[in-house]
């Protein structure tokens, strides 16, 4: 994980996390690849927590592997806090697995969300960028408490967004987070009929896989743009009939690297794999 979303989420532990006591904490996605440094684990250190890291594929920092993409293998009201860095743009039904979240978290418990609002794709799937007010349509549909939502939008330019202004190689994601409490009067019945239903679908899909990326129409990319003007190339698409599909190699960027799973036929992830990228330190 990039440093930004590491020290957001050592900020959310400074200021949120329950003191006092024993802390259950649950790290979802909690998987680190080869080279990568920062865990949410180490994090943790010199705070009393039991940790458990929870991943749908084995491997390092991992202590529970997911036998479905949308089921945590967590018992319910079992958690204090749950932890989600740089995840949820990877997982392609966010709201099933903000559901499993909401039903391990106890009365009162706290979950600290961290993902990008912008950068490049990356990974095997990379599906989605949150701003605010898609945390604040998550905390609706799951009933729960909405604490502090952030993103670290780029410089203003009046009303517009001063994308050339933005620092980098320090803030490249503009990291949102979002800190959510599963409320005492939690509708349990309710949500419990919400979430049957949304995680046997979820988990029957299981990703994007069945899905393939289509080549966009000629002339897409100078959409908007001076006549003349050279478009720089849609990522993701070969150049082809809409109908063959495919996709290119993820792209690296000065904070991440691709990473994924090469032990499936062809080299692709099987369809419920939510990705886990390696960050240089």
């Amino acid at each position: 994980m990039h440093r930004s979303a590491y020290e957001q989420m050592r900020l959310c532990v400074s200021a949120y996390l329950p003191t006092g006591r024993r802390v259950s904490v649950v790290d979802l996605g909690s998987r680190v690849s080869d080279g990568q440094k920062r865990t949410h684990r180490a994090l943790l250190e010199g705070h009393d927590v039991a940790y458990t890291g929870v991943d749908v594929r084995p491997g390092a920092n991992v202590d529970r592997v997911m036998k479905a993409p949308y089921r945590l293998p967590v018992r319910s009201a079992s958690a204090d806090v749950v932890l989600s860095g740089q995840a949820f743009e990877h997982i392609p039904f966010f709201w099933a697995s903000m559901l499993e979240i909401a039903r391990v978290l106890r009365p009162g418990g706290l979950a600290f969300v961290t993902a990008p609002s912008r950068g490049h794709a990356h990974d095997a799937q990379d599906c989605w960028r949150y701003y605010p007010d898609g945390f604040r349509a998550l905390a609706a549909y799951c009933r729960l408490d909405l604490l502090e939502a952030y993103t670290d939008f780029p410089p203003a330019d009046g009303i517009r967004h001063a994308y050339g202004a933005i620092d980098a190689k320090h803030a490249y994601w503009g990291d949102s987070v979002g800190v959510f409490q599963k409320p005492h009067d939690h509708p349990r019945l309710t949500m419990a009929f919400v979430r049957a239903t949304t995680l046997w679908w979820a988990n029957r899909v299981g990703g994007v896989e069945g899905v393939p990326l289509p080549a966009p129409l000629p002339g897409r990319a100078y959409c908007g743009r001076p006549a003349g003007s050279v478009p720089v190339p849609a990522p993701g698409a070969e150049p082809g009939p809409a109908k063959t599909g495919g996709r290119a190699p993820a792209a690296e960027g000065p904070h991440e690297a691709a990473a994924g799973p090469r032990d499936t036929p062809g080299g692709r992830p099987p369809p419920w794999y939510v990705s886990r990228v390696s960050t240089p330190s």
